[in-house]
């Protein structure tokens, strides 16, 4: 009886193998440095000591950003300069609503009409349903283009 508790503790220690391949430290073609363990990659590798770390992550770069965390020469723009153009902004989104408004308009009266008529061939109501079906998506893509651009204009200061 005590071999079989024994026998899974020994499987469970010998299934732990400590698995090794070497590292290459490569130069690309445009001169890039790449650890790799396919030495076939790129020219120039060399394979790297196991006892030295390797760090994968570059150092982060440099800003030229001041104390307050934007760069001096960075350019600025008048509050005059922003309202004009945050209106400009809304009045272009306001007209896009108009037309988008009135395209939803059209597209449910194309519906309506098309549900009120019935074709000869239409004798299966799932062949009305597919002939109505990108009415009733036209009219659903106009909804949402009207949702988002409410959404929008909302955002706006």
């Amino acid at each position: 009886m005590k071999p079989l508790r024994t026998l899974p503790l020994l499987l469970a220690l010998g299934a732990t193998f400590p698995v090794h391949a070497d590292v290459f430290k490569c130069t690309d073609a445009d001169g890039r440095i790449i650890y790799t363990n396919d030495r076939t990659q790129s020219r120039g590798c060399k394979v790297l000591d196991q006892s030295q770390s390797v760090s994968t992550v570059p150092a982060p770069a440099r800003s030229t950003t001041g104390a307050s965390g934007t760069q001096s020469n960075f350019p600025r723009v008048t509050p005059d300069a922003q309202r004009a153009r945050d209106d400009s902004r809304r009045q272009v989104l306001e007209s896009e609503l108009a037309t988008e408004e009135q395209a939803l308009t059209d597209a449910q009266k194309a519906l309506t009409e098309q549900e009120s008529i019935r074709e000869g061939n239409e004798r299966n109501y799932q062949r009305v349903l597919d002939r109505l079906q990108p009415f009733k998506d036209k009219v659903e893509l106009h909804q949402r283009n009207i949702d988002a651009l409410k959404r929008e204009i909302s955002g706006l200061r």
